[in-house]
């Protein structure tokens, strides 16, 4: 009923009537006065006017299941949310549920991370009450050897969604950055449970800076976040549902080809590494070319200026890096 009401409340252009609450939900004038009591003490500002009724001033930037929920568009995905204040790591806790049965499409959110991990097995900091750490359940019906790229669908969507919602010139760092402006605001980490030829379960964990505006100083020429970069707060619950939105559309165009033939186009209209000068970092050996962008195996398509010659690079292989810096 408090998600219900929180979205009636948000999509009213004035005030609702405790009246037309009463018999939307089928509950007395009292229990929806409870529920106001209940969303005021999170932190909303909730209007009561006599003989006109409700309406919300302000929102609190909080992540809940509600407030998530009540902004969420999508047939399926995200409509199980589970928040936690705090966890170790969305993606362990998101794993452990996974092997009780939770279905696909389940989005574990927390305010607070504990001992998240990025790629190669950095630490990624998610301090209570400021940034994004979730994590999304899935449980595909395609070959293992095709859910790497499930990496590329995530930063697909957290561009669109960054984009959406603050309007800042969000870009892909191939493969799994999100950066603006130079700076990286977002990692992802892909991990899966697979049978030889059978996906158990895919996990897609997002980190996102978001309110957070110090960082530790071996990383503060890298690591940016979306308010910095903007000159605002950002709201988060507004750009999770956002992302959820936008990865639904993508993950559902990827399902009918199982590659990235229908959505290449749009991954490298958006990655910043396309027709820049890069380094590539392979085990022992390092080489620079002009990126042209992925083809539809997600692999990064790069002119060699050694030898000339067109090569493809795998993601789990190398390191990739802008010729003059990060990016």
């Amino acid at each position: 009923m408090k998600t219900e009401l929180l979205k009636i409340l948000r999509e009213s252009d004035g005030y609702v009537s405790g009246q037309q609450l009463c018999e939307r939900f089928h509950v007395s004038r009292t229990a929806v006065w409870k529920v106001i009591q209940q969303l005021k003490e999170e932190g909303y500002e909730v209007e009561a006017v006599k003989n006109r009724g409700y309406r919300i001033m302000t929102t609190p930037d909080v992540i809940t299941a509600e407030e998530i929920s009540s902004r969420l568009h999508t047939n399926w995905m995200a409509e199980n949310c589970i928040y936690l204040e705090s966890v170790d790591s969305t993606n362990n806790y998101a794993k452990r549920i996974a092997e009780d049965g939770t279905p696909s499409g389940t989005l574990v959110v927390a305010d607070e991370q504990t001992g998240g991990k990025g790629r190669r097995g950095r630490s990624w900091s998610t301090p209570k009450g400021s940034n994004i750490a979730m994590t999304l359940l899935l449980r595909p019906r395609f070959r293992p050897e095709h859910a790497s790229r499930m990496t590329l669908l995530a930063a697909m969507a957290v561009t669109c969604g960054i984009r959406r919602v603050t309007g800042l010139d969000a870009g892909i760092k191939w493969p799994n950055d999100v950066v603006v402006n130079g700076h990286k605001v977002c990692g992802i980490l892909t991990e899966m449970n697979t049978e030889v030829d059978y996906i158990n379960y895919v996990v897609i964990g997002i980190g996102i800076n978001v309110n957070q505006k110090e960082f530790p100083e071996e990383i503060r020429e890298i690591a940016g976040s979306l308010c910095l970069e903007a000159g605002k707060q950002i709201g988060r619950a507004a750009l999770i549902a956002a992302i959820m939105e936008e990865l639904e559309r993508i993950y559902e165009i990827f399902q009918k080809t199982e590659d990235l033939s229908e959505l290449y186009e749009e991954y490298n209209q958006i990655c910043v590494n396309c027709g820049r000068k890069i380094r590539v970092l392979e085990p022992g050996h390092e080489y620079t070319g002009v990126a042209e962008g992925i083809n539809q195996d997600g692999e990064l398509m790069v002119v060699r200026d050694d030898t000339g010659e067109k090569v493809s690079v795998y993601a789990g292989e190398v390191s990739v890096r802008g010729f003059y810096g990060y990016v």
